[in-house]
C-alpha cells in the first residue's frame, strides 16, 4: 500500500480549498490529530452543526496523510456538478430509505484501511449540542475491526447552519477541530453501550472545545449552546423543530 496514494480529485479540492480558506480568513485550531492513525482503517465520528463541517474535519486528518471517504446522501452524487467531485473523492452515498448498501461499501472501505466519515447524529444540531447517536457508527467499527475517532467541529457552525443566514465572504471565523482518542470496539462488546461512550465522550470533548474557542457575544450568541449562555434553540426546541421538519418530510415522501 502506497503510503500517499494517487488521489488526483482530492487533491486537486485541497489545492483550491488551503488558499481559499485562506483568502477568507479562517483561523483553525487542532487537538488531537495524531489520534488520527496514520494507516489503517477507523470510523471518523463528526458531529453535525454546520453544511460545511465535513470539510473542517477532512483538514484535520491530513497531517497523517490520509482522506477521509465521507457518507454522503446519494442526492449529491446525482447532482452534475457536485457528484463527479464526491465519487473522485471516494466519498460513499447513502440512500436513507435503502441503507443496507451504503453501509456494506462503508464497511468494505474500512477493511481496505479506509477513513470513513460519519455523522453519527444523522441530522444537523440546531441546539449545537450532541444529539441521541445512531447506532451504525459502532455497528461498523465492530464489523470491520476498527477504532473510532470521537471527532468535533467547532465553528463551522457560524459559515453556514441551519435557520441562520449565510457567511461565505472573508470573515476571520475560528474553525477548531477536536479529535479524541481512539474508541476501541471488541467483537463482543454491546453496541448500545458503546454508542452511549461514543456520545459521552464526544459531549466532553464539545465542552473542551467551546472552551477554547474564543467568546461569542452580541449576535453571535445565537451560535452558543443555550447550557452555555447562549441564543441557540435549547435541546427540547431544537428536536421539536426536528421533529416537525421530519413529519413534513415523511408526508412529502408519501404522497
Amino acid at each position: 500500500m502506497t503510503r500517499f496514494p494517487l488521489e488526483p480529485t482530492y487533491r486537486t479540492i485541497i489545492a483550491i480549498g488551503r488558499p481559499t480558506f485562506l483568502a477568507l480568513g479562517y483561523k483553525f485550531t487542532f487537538r488531537g490529530r495524531g489520534n488520527v492513525p496514520r494507516t489503517g482503517g477507523a470510523v471518523m465520528a463528526v458531529n453535525h452543526t454546520a453544511y460545511v463541517d465535513f470539510l473542517m474535519a477532512g483538514v484535520a486528518a491530513r497531517k497523517q496523510h490520509r482522506f477521509v471517504r465521507f457518507m454522503a446522501k446519494k442526492s449529491i452524487f446525482e447532482n452534475s456538478k457536485s457528484g463527479p467531485i464526491m465519487r473522485g473523492c471516494k466519498h460513499i452515498p447513502v440512500d436513507r430509505h435503502a441503507g443496507a448498501e451504503s453501509y456494506r461499501l462503508a464497511v468494505q472501505a474500512l477493511r481496505d484501511g479506509e477513513i470513513v466519515g460519519v455523522y453519527p447524529e444523522a441530522t444537523m444540531s440546531r441546539s449545537f449540542e450532541i444529539k441521541e447517536l445512531k447506532k451504525g457508527a459502532a455497528r461498523m467499527a465492530q464489523e470491520a475491526g476498527v477504532p473510532i475517532l470521537p471527532t468535533i467541529v467547532w465553528g463551522a457552525h457560524r459559515i453556514w447552519t441551519k435557520d441562520a443566514p449565510k457567511n461565505l465572504g472573508r470573515s476571520g471565523i475560528p474553525i477548531h477541530v477536536t479529535i479524541g482518542e481512539p474508541i476501541h470496539v471488541g467483537p463482543d462488546d454491546d453496541i448500545t453501550d458503546k454508542t452511549e461512550e461514543l456520545r459521552t465522550v464526544m459531549k466532553r470533548l464539545l465542552d473542551e472545545t467551546i472552551a477554547a474557542y474564543p467568546p461569542l457575544e452580541g449576535d453571535d450568541r445565537r451560535f452558543l449552546p443555550a447550557r452555555f449562555g447562549g441564543a441557540a434553540p435549547t435541546y427540547e426546541e431544537a428536536y421539536a423543530k426536528d421533529f416537525s421538519d421530519m413529519r413534513r418530510k415523511r408526508d412529502e415522501f408519501t404522497r
